[in-house]
């Protein structure tokens, strides 16, 4: 039923790989740099500290890398680039021309498809206009034919990345940080669960759990998001093999319950809610957590159905958080640190 175990092996492969290739590139790069400048090439060394940037802030670089300044970054050092190969052609020196051969690439990458399209035709324009002028005639058509036939071969690569990308993208079914399943497919998910709950005849059940943060505004917005990782290991192993659970928004996660009624599911966030309290504890953070419970009723569907765990992990944070509310009865006495309400809240 789960796969994000079988994703995480791919997944840290992906973080891994281009993380050691980005600083070996801005290696690379910077010492190629300083190489250029002590043999006075001043705009080899230009394009080759752009190079070196767009390794720095490049889009492989996890989340904090997709907010202010690094695109600002990533726009700046690609703007310099395209300059100083551009230049090229005209002030030399001519071998720095051989890395236009690549810039079609590098746009792409760096760039939307749209944007990088329309950049790479009116770029490759200018160069063939430019060498008209600029380049002997046979270095000229050396330059044309080569320019041409690696854009082609890039236009190629970047078809198969696009048509491969859109392939997978319905089997890319957890959150890249949490591990969770992806909220798209929750709907679709609980439907299943229902029919089949209706169809044998058997319980099921459904839990949110959330981060009390109202509760504790001192703690920087960076160190709640660093512990989603090791929230979403914890519920992996407290879990059945087949709950499912997805990460329905910053801060809140939903678990799929199958086979479970209403107070059985209660114990189990319960449970659940204490040792994410144990673990935020450990890593010196001021946060409890709060759970809602709703059981699968008569006429429930999906939408309804979230809808009720909803309400009750509302209701659990707006009566100050650090406890499991369930939305339905009953709920058994021994299971201490529940909250109950008097009846189904849709008849309140």
């Amino acid at each position: 039923m789960r796969q994000q175990r079988t994703d995480a092996m791919p997944q840290t492969a992906e973080k891994f790989l281009p993380g050691k290739f980005s600083r070996s590139g801005f290696i690379a790069f910077g010492l190629t740099t300083g190489f250029c400048l002590f043999m006075g090439e001043l705009l080899a060394a230009v394009a080759a500290a752009a190079a070196a940037g767009l390794c720095l802030a490049g889009t492989h670089q996890g989340k904090a890398h997709q907010n202010a300044p690094w695109p600002q970054l990533r726009a700046f050092f690609l703007t310099a680039l395209v300059l100083a190969l551009a230049s090229a052609i005209w002030l030399g020196p001519w071998p720095l021309s051989h890395w236009l051969y690549a810039l079609p690439l590098v746009l792409f990458a760096m760039a939307p498809v749209y944007l990088a399209a329309i950049v790479t035709v009116i770029f490759i324009f200018l160069v063939l206009a430019g060498t008209q002028w600029a380049i002997a005639l046979p270095d000229r058509h050396q330059m044309m034919t080569a320019l041409v036939l690696t854009t082609l071969l890039g236009a190629i690569l970047v078809f198969m990345r696009e048509y491969k990308s859109r392939q997978l993208a319905p089997l890319r079914r957890t959150d890249e940080l949490t591990q969770a399943a992806s909220r798209e497919y929750l709907s679709a998910d609980l439907h299943k669960e229902i029919q089949r709950s209706e169809r044998e005849g058997t319980n099921m059940s459904v839990m949110m759990i959330g981060l009390d943060t109202h509760l504790s505004d001192v703690d920087p917005d960076e160190d709640i998001r660093a512990i989603l990782p090791r929230i979403g290991r914890y519920l992996h192993s407290q879990l059945r093999d087949f709950d499912t659970y997805y990460r329905v928004a910053d801060l809140q996660f939903l678990v799929i319950l199958p086979g479970a009624n209403t107070a059985e599911a209660a114990r189990t966030a319960e449970q659940v809610r204490r040792g994410l309290c144990t673990l935020m504890d450990s890593h010196g953070l001021k946060l409890t957590v709060s759970t809602g419970v709703a059981g699968l009723n008569i006429g429930d569907d999906a939408d309804s159905l979230q809808q009720s765990v909803a309400n009750a992990l509302r209701r659990a944070q707006q009566q100050g958080g650090n406890r499991t509310q369930t939305y339905s009865n009953p709920v058994p006495p021994e299971a201490s640190g529940l909250t109950e309400p008097s009846g189904r809240e849709a008849t309140q």
